[in-house]
């Protein structure tokens, strides 16, 4: 299973490429499709880089992936839809943070994390049932069963919210786990050493002031979990 495009990229599963290749630490880099595809759906957040007029931006935004193409969405003034509608490259993260490595030197002090980076060209999602198939399919990323729930968007509220399409053609992970790692004459010093577990954690949903009295919390919202 491997896909080529013109700047010698391939997708996950097919092993590293120039620009996706992990170099810093490589013992840490994974390139199979489980992994990668595991981190993006995890992730809450992405962040999108790209350049315009020769100046260089990262958007924090959402994301949700279908098959092996991630999506976007946003306004029609957004920046970094418009740039990506171009077809210009462009380079979305994601990151878990897991964990405070504290090791017993300031030097090898580190976190625990996953991490993945697409390399690739965007294009515009044109067709309006597809559209609002991916808008719903975003919905349930964030959180599942939300969609049945919410009002659909009206045929202007489509309209007017740009979708584009990031196929996953070049991708690859970075992990690290596990306790620090000191140098062997630190091991002795009197410092405590470990890691620091990290957590999403929610708190107690706040209604809306203008919520209905008879309207109750929906269940998936009560058992909320990433």
């Amino acid at each position: 299973m491997k896909h080529q495009d013109e700047t010698g990229g391939s997708s996950p599963d097919s092993g590293a490429t120039l620009r996706t290749k992990v170099r810093q630490v490589s013992k840490r880099g994974a390139y199979d499709r489980e992994t990668v595809y595991r981190i993006i759906d995890e992730s809450l957040v992405c962040h999108v880089g790209f350049v315009d007029d020769g100046q260089p931006y990262v958007v924090p935004t959402l994301h949700v992936r279908l098959g092996d193409v991630l999506y976007f969405h946003g306004s029609r003034k957004s920046r970094m839809l418009r740039i990506m509608e171009k077809g210009a490259p462009v380079c979305a993260t994601m990151t878990l943070l897991d964990g405070l490595v504290l090791a017993r030197s300031a030097f090898h002090h580190s976190v625990n994390y996953r991490s993945v980076m697409v390399f690739g060209k965007g294009s515009p999602i044109e067709d309006a049932a597809e559209k609002l198939s991916i808008l719903d399919a975003l919905v349930e990323h964030v959180i599942k069963g939300r969609s049945d729930d919410a009002r659909p968007p009206t045929k202007n509220e489509l309209a007017g919210t740009h979708v584009v399409a990031l196929p996953i053609t070049e991708a690859s992970a970075k992990l690290r786990e596990g306790p620090p790692v000191d140098d062997d004459a630190d091991y002795a010093l009197p410092v405590w050493a470990g890691v620091l577990p990290m957590r999403m954690k929610t708190g107690e949903p706040i209604a809306d002031p203008k919520l209905a009295e008879n309207i109750a919390l929906p269940n998936y919202l009560r058992a909320y979990s990433r």
